[in-house]
């Protein structure tokens, strides 16, 4: 997870900073642009000093013409409602195969604690059994549709016990699914630590 050193939320604006797992400072912001979603993020590794582009994303609208693309647009967030909802059941389960089909193969999580994850540290993690959950559940979701990508917005509760160490997190996350020719993917995940 991704220490956060500072975060704010402010009407749709989400702004987090922290360190990566290399020690780098990282900061990133999400807000909506004209009716879309930029997300940006940059690092730096001599202390602030400089920054370097990390990544910059613009969600776009999904222009659909046909009468029932709204009805499409439906379908395909109740898709990916169902898909997270079976995403955060396989973490909390430890299920290697579940998340091994959900998550993309160039996946990314960016948590609250200054680390990131890819997919394979991920499915690692899942398979150790490092990680005992009593809860992992999460409130408020919220889905938007750009196009061939969906982002989810929910305040998750996890609770358990990791290592042999209890631990009990309230979180922000935001989880990007991409639509691909086989189905829907997870594809990049963030957290932030919200205030109590």
């Amino acid at each position: 997870m991704i220490p956060l050193t500072k975060g704010l939320i402010a009407g749709w604006l989400l702004y987090c900073s922290g360190r990566n797992q290399k020690g780098e400072m990282v900061r990133g912001t999400w807000e909506p642009v004209n009716g879309e979603a930029h997300e940006v993020a940059v690092k730096s590794s001599d202390g602030g000093n400089t920054w370097q582009p990390w990544f910059d994303i613009m969600f776009q609208s999904h222009r659909g013409t046909d009468k029932t693309s709204g009805d499409a647009d439906e379908d395909a967030k109740q898709t990916v409602v169902a898909l997270d909802a079976e995403y955060q059941e396989a973490v909390k389960q430890n299920d290697v195969q579940t998340m091994d089909r959900i998550l993309s193969d160039d996946f990314v999580l960016v948590t609250s604690s200054g680390k990131t994850y890819s997919k394979a540290e991920l499915i690692e993690e899942a398979k150790s059994g490092g990680i005992t959950y009593e809860h992992q559940e999460d409130t408020d979701k919220t889905v938007r549709l750009w196009g061939d990508t969906a982002v989810v917005t929910a305040n998750p509760w996890e609770k358990g016990v990791q290592d042999g160490k209890p631990f009990e997190y309230k979180l922000w996350f935001s989880d990007i699914y991409r639509r691909t020719a086989s189905g829907w993917r997870y594809v990049f995940g963030q957290s932030a630590y919200r205030p109590n």
